[in-house]
């Protein structure tokens, strides 16, 4: 007789199925010296990312269960000692995004303590909460189909802020060198030269800073936060696909361990002036080698010099007839929402595109801009601050005729912050 044995391969699938669910196998660099006053930025990269796995949270703490903590600094539950958090990671810092090349999957973490997490773990060395100086980073993971969790663990060493920190933009601020000081907008005569400008860097370590200075003319796509963060922000496949624009020059400096620098623009004459219209003006920063940076991808190292916790914002400046620069002058003085192109009852040649811009004001969150015409809403858009621009589609040309515009500030509540006035303009058909 021939016996039929059934078995119950249901343990057996569930162990292969949580092997194929790898979750993150590591981190790099696994420790760092950090700020113990100030900001610290710092690039990791953690490897071995499942094709499931999602980052949930990050935070910091005094101290962790070694027991919890493999080898590789991953641990499988979390291993912050109950009463040890410092903080949780802002959602404004979370730069945590999927990477890889030469097939390995990875994530890349961009770490921003704050000052009050460096403050809290520097006031616990110093009462002896904890037996070294140093605390911990934990980068949160779980896999969305097994629901399997990993915690990243990078050990936060307190120093000076000095050689031995991984060089990091911490704050970056550009303005123009003029008698009225810092204006939302500089304003420019067409033709005229501009004033000089230079950004004010804040900065952990020492090393190069190497980069450029571009700018963005009137009727070109403005640039997405994703251009305006500086290469060593970006996981490495991505740095040569930022947006570039019209190079004004090149710079490398050296940077002592002082914290502060001060990085003259280049010389105003090469400022374009020809074009009437808004203008941004762009520091990109490169990527440079820096020893106590460098992040181990298992496909290479990269280099992190010059990382930074968030974009750095243009320069603005705008150009125009003394009679359109003095209306602007006029609502800025008044501190309203001030209109700039297109300007009252301008005429726009059917093949051109037809590009929207304002001066930003205090207190919005959004700008909702709207064009109307004879018939009634002809184009409608939200934009974001900082952008101060928007080009309607190419279809709007279609709708040739008489046009009013106008923009509305709003705040996070939808509550109305300034509105402009309506301009009227028209767009020409093809037959004129």
């Amino acid at each position: 007789m021939i016996r039929i044995i059934l078995l119950n391969l249901t343990p057996l699938l569930l162990i292969l199925s949580s092997t194929a669910a790898m979750a993150v196998t590591g981190v790099n660099p696994t420790g760092v010296n950090v700020k113990s006053t100030g900001v610290t930025t710092i690039f990791l990269t953690v490897q071995g990312a499942g094709a499931n796995e999602v980052p949930v949270a990050a935070f910091w703490c005094g101290e962790i269960d070694n027991n919890k903590v493999g080898d590789n600094n991953v641990a499988t539950e979390d291993p912050c000692r109950p009463g040890t958090r410092f903080g949780n990671l802002a959602q404004r810092n979370n730069f945590v995004q999927r990477s890889g090349t030469g097939g390995v999957s990875n994530f890349t973490d961009i770490m921003t303590i704050p000052s009050s997490v460096a403050r809290r773990a520097r006031q616990s060395a110093v009462r002896g909460d904890t037996n070294t100086s140093a605390f911990f980073y934990v980068r949160q993971f779980r896999d969305t189909v097994t629901g399997q969790e990993s915690f990243a663990v990078v050990t936060c060493r307190l120093a000076g802020g000095g050689a031995r920190v991984p060089l990091a933009l911490t704050d970056v601020r550009l303005n123009f060198i003029a008698p009225k000081g810092q204006r939302a907008v500089f304003l420019v005569a067409q033709g005229a030269k501009s004033a000089e400008f230079e950004a004010k860097i804040h900065y952990n370590g020492t090393g190069r800073l190497k980069g450029r200075w571009e700018v963005v003319k009137p009727g070109e796509p403005v640039p997405r936060d994703f251009d305006l963060l500086p290469a060593a922000s970006l996981p490495i496949e991505q740095r040569g696909l930022q947006r570039r624009y019209t190079q004004l020059n090149r710079f490398e400096i050296y940077l002592p361990p002082t914290g502060k620098v001060t990085l003259p623009g280049p010389d105003a004459s090469k400022i374009p002036t020809d074009a009437i219209g808004p203008y941004q003006l762009l520091l990109r920063i490169e990527s440079t080698s820096d020893k106590e940076g460098d992040s181990n991808t298992e496909a290479g190292v990269v280099n992190s010099g010059g990382v930074a916790g968030f974009a750095i914002p243009p320069l603005r400046y705008y150009v125009g007839t003394p009679d359109q620069l003095a209306e602007i002058e006029k609502g800025l003085e008044k501190e309203k929402l001030t209109l700039m192109l297109p300007m009252e009852g301008m005429e726009l040649g059917h093949a051109e595109l037809a590009n929207f811009s304002w001066v930003d004001v205090q207190g919005a969150e959004i700008y909702r801009l709207e064009v109307e015409g004879d018939e009634g809403v002809v184009t409608s858009a939200l934009v974001k601050p900082g952008v101060s621009s928007y080009t309607a589609p190419p279809w709007i040309r279609d709708q040739a005729g008489s046009m009013r515009w106008r923009v509305t500030a709003l705040s996070s509540s939808g509550r109305v912050v300034a509105e402009s006035p309506w301009r009227s303009l028209r767009i020409l058909d093809q037959s004129e």
